[in-house]
């Protein structure tokens, strides 16, 4: 769990960075979608990186859904009989329901994304237009629902992390008693830093800025 998330941490800081060439206007945008596809070219056929890139993400996916079930199975076997009392039930309900929910709404989510802005089978400027046409497109204020939906699945991606960032630490050992505090606002303040960065592009598009 807490390895494939590392992995997918990485990933969505990749992802972030490489949305924000949107800012730099079409065609640094289109460029840099371009390059994803050659990039190690000559020395590899186009696409082999990219390719190879989606293999990792998706075993990394699967193995962290697999993990979570599995842990909390584990969890069910170990504790059959509910607590009497828990002095912290409300904060571990909290973070269950982020942890859980949060993961069915952003695998719905990933899937929507890959159809609308990958493929373009759902978006209204189809798989054949420029990548930066698709995100126009995607975002436009006749397609609020869309946009929406993409709000509510990254906040969800945000308090994921937040709790799933530490988690790992802690599961990896990496906490001690001075440290802790740290790495708790370390991750909250990573976590928002993605929410705010990915969130940036599709309010650039409805208020204009991105056209």
């Amino acid at each position: 769990m807490a390895v494939t998330g590392a992995i997918l941490v990485l990933y969505l800081v990749a992802h972030m960075l490489g949305n924000l060439k949107i800012f730099l206007g079409a065609g640094a945008f289109n460029a840099y979608a371009e390059w994803l596809r050659t990039v190690g070219e000559p020395a590899v056929p186009g696409r082999t990186v990219l390719t190879l890139t989606e293999i990792v993400l998706t075993v990394a996916v699967v193995l962290h859904i697999w993990s979570a079930v599995a842990l909390a199975r584990r969890a069910g076997k170990a504790r059959p009989v509910k607590y009497a009392a828990r002095p912290k039930a409300h904060a571990s309900r909290y973070a269950t329901h982020i942890m859980r929910y949060g993961g069915l709404t952003i695998a719905l989510f990933v899937v929507w994304h890959l159809l609308d802005l990958t493929f373009g089978v759902v978006n209204p400027a189809g798989g054949a237009a420029a990548p930066y046409d698709r995100v126009v497109e995607s975002f436009d204020l006749s397609r609020w629902y869309v946009t929406l939906f993409y709000f509510v699945a990254v906040i969800m991606v945000g308090l994921h992390l937040r709790h799933g960032i530490w988690s790992a630490f802690q599961t990896l050992g990496m906490t001690t008693h001075r440290t802790r505090g740290r790495i708790r606002v370390a991750s909250a303040l990573l976590s928002a830093v993605l929410v705010l960065g990915f969130l940036s592009v599709p309010v650039a598009v409805m208020i204009g800025v991105v056209k």
